[in-house]
């Protein structure tokens, strides 16, 4: 029996339908059968390089064909492929590269001048692969990958494909270095429900080989536009599930989010679905569907994903006045743990900000490790059983304190706090690792933040725990505005004591040309804290 891997089920959507799109990114198409092949000649590279069972290939790249080549080419050999965030400075990516075990390091030749003064301290790395971008070159000391690929034959390995073929996922979290995250292949496609999904009227595959069946069978097949980066979780997981379902993969030829070029490629291709994170991506979008009423043919969009971030009701209700046939889905998970909860919005079906109904394998348990009671309103810590991934990559202590054991089984709980209502529903608090403690009171920014969104003038806002001599904690705020609006901060902070307990109002709140964000639209919070450190110095507040 063929072992649930994504190698496999590739090579059979290749092999049913080799001369269909698999990826497009801006003007670049290329065809199943490029994408096989140009994966076979980097996996026959790589074993030519030494690379063990199980090493780890560093993909560091930006959005585009190559991250994909790179990941299917680990994969079809049973090598293990992890991201390398490409916002980092050098000794950061030096920690990924040492503390990942990297062996082989597929990059983008943008990135040459960062890797060379460190290449020397890159540990186990022994094969350096680049691709060619515009006025940037493969440099001499790295093998070009262009003269390694196509190859029409998948390469022969001593080693089998097994489920426990392993995935990381680094993930940066809030606070301290980067961890690598232990997936399994096979918990991966598990907690995937083995490609199916009631709301697109899929079953679950039988069996890896069904995928080409089904890709080849299916008369109309999906254009899935992925518009975070695929560095981070929510992008990655997004283009391995269209991938798996014979979809093709849209990405955006530029750097940078731009929602414009984005609805450009909606319409060019036709897409039919779309992944982002939250508000950070989808404020745009609709703020360009706005500012360009009738631009854009997108009546192909039918669904719309998202993990991540926080992602406002006024928001979807807006997207879907753009396109009434549109599902959202926004899904509480993180790289620790897929299918905490998820919430679907249509025109007809609406649900709270931060609301979700609870998945089938996700329960609430108390800091001394009870069972919330639903209907309780008491906060617990939102964890999920069954296929979790084995833990954090040579890091036995943070392993054993988000993998836990509780009622006589596994669960992973990696921090986010919630309430879970009678009939099932949790209301995310936030990550306790970002709580701020202000007199004994426990207040989690997400709250505050979603609460100063929903004034008219804001269109993003930060809440960070600033030194208080006397509580501890104070509350801090960026608000960043909508073009042309204006508030001040007194009126910001009035409508949060409107809203919340007054110690959970922001004691001090700068208006900021901007948020500071990562490129997976997630918070940067020391970046948050330091602005408003800074503020309050040169205030002398």
């Amino acid at each position: 029996m063929t072992p649930w891997t994504y190698a496999a089920i590739w090579e059979s959507v290749a092999a049913a339908i080799p001369d269909e799109l698999a990826i497009v990114q801006g003007n670049r198409e290329m065809t199943w059968r490029a994408f096989d092949e140009a994966a076979n000649g980097l996996a026959a590279h790589l074993l030519g390089s030494g690379i063990s069972h199980q090493g780890k290939v560093a993909v560091y790249a930006r959005n585009g064909p190559e991250y994909l080549i790179g990941t299917y080419a680990a994969v079809k050999i049973s090598t293990v492929p992890f991201n390398v965030n490409y916002r980092y400075a050098s000794e950061e990516v030096l920690f990924l590269l040492t503390s990942g075990d990297a062996e082989a390091v597929v990059f983008d030749a943008e990135f040459a001048s960062l890797l060379e003064p460190i290449r020397a301290r890159a540990g186990k790395a022994k094969a350096w692969i680049a691709y060619a971008t515009p006025g940037h070159p493969v440099p001499d000391w790295a093998t070009d990958l262009a003269a390694i690929v196509p190859q029409p034959q998948c390469p022969d390995t001593l080693w089998e494909r097994s489920e426990d073929d392993l995935l990381f996922i680094f993930t940066g979290g809030t606070t301290g270095m980067p961890k690598a995250v232990m997936w399994r292949q096979g918990d991966l496609l598990a907690r995937g429900n083995y490609g199916g999904n009631p709301l697109l009227g899929l079953d679950p595959l039988p069996n890896p080989e069904a995928a080409g069946t089904r890709a080849k069978a299916t008369p109309i097949r999906s254009k899935s536009l992925i518009a975070p980066p695929l560095m981070h979780g929510t992008g990655m997981i997004s283009a391995f599930t269209a991938l798996s379902g014979g979809s093709t993969v849209l990405l955006t030829g530029t750097g940078q989010f731009d929602a414009e070029a984005i609805w450009d490629m909606a319409e060019t291709y036709g897409a039919s679905r779309m992944t982002v994170v939250g508000q950070p991506f989808a404020q745009p979008l609709l703020e360009a569907l706005d500012a360009n009423p009738g631009r854009w043919d997108i009546s192909a969009m039918q669904f719309m994903f998202s993990s991540g971030a926080m992602w406002s009701i006024e928001n979807k209700r807006g997207l879907i006045a753009h396109m009434p046939e549109l599902a959202i889905t926004d899904s509480f998970a993180s790289s620790e743990a897929f299918g905490l909860g998820a919430s679907t919005v249509t025109k007809d079906a609406q649900t709270e900000t931060a609301t979700f109904t609870i998945g089938p394998d996700c329960a609430v348990f108390a800091e001394d490790g009870r069972r919330i009671e639903p209907g309780s309103d008491e906060a617990g810590k939102v964890s999920v059983g069954g296929p979790i991934p084995l833990g954090y990559y040579n890091d036995e202590a943070k392993t054993r304190s988000t993998f836990v054991e509780l009622e006589g089984r596994r669960w992973s709980m990696p921090g986010d706090w919630a309430t879970v209502s009678a009939d099932g529903t949790l209301t995310v608090l936030g990550r306790g690792s970002q709580c701020i403690n202000t007199g004994g009171e426990k207040v989690f920014p997400e709250e505050v933040e979603e609460v100063l969104k929903r004034h008219p003038a804001v269109r993003d806002a930060a809440v960070s725990g600033l030194p208080d001599p006397r509580f501890g904690e104070r509350i801090g705020a960026l608000a960043e505005l909508h073009s042309g609006a204006t508030a001040t901060p007194g009126e910001l902070i009035d409508h949060v004591r409107a809203a919340l307990s007054l110690y959970k109002a922001p004691r001090h709140l700068l208006i900021a040309p901007q948020i500071p964000r990562a490129p997976n639209g997630k918070m940067d919070y020391a970046a948050v804290k330091a602005l408003l450190v800074a503020h309050l110095a040169d205030t002398g507040s």
